[in-house]
């Protein structure tokens, strides 16, 4: 999956376009240092967006904007082991 294109909104989340599907709008929200997918403006002609589908196009766009160390170490991505 590539990155094609993104860009700011009004309300400074990140709208971005990726080849898996192009005819699709993803909204991007910050929380911390990184973004995680808002919404996804799914179009009929694109295949379906799984939650696998949405981890890679968090990873691809905070790779592209620098946040990814930050999304990596978020809380949830954390294993909860019991000592």
């Amino acid at each position: 999956m590539l990155l094609l294109q993104w860009g700011y909104t009004k309300k400074y989340n990140i709208k971005a376009i990726f080849d898996y599907c192009p005819n699709s709008t993803v909204i991007f929200r910050q929380i911390q240092d990184y973004y995680f997918v808002y919404i996804v403006n799914w179009s009929e002609p694109d295949p379906i967006i799984d939650r696998d589908n949405l981890v890679l196009m968090e990873q691809l766009l905070n790779k592209e904007l620098g946040t990814l160390e930050a999304y990596e170490k978020r809380k949830s991505n954390q294993s909860n082991v019991l000592t």
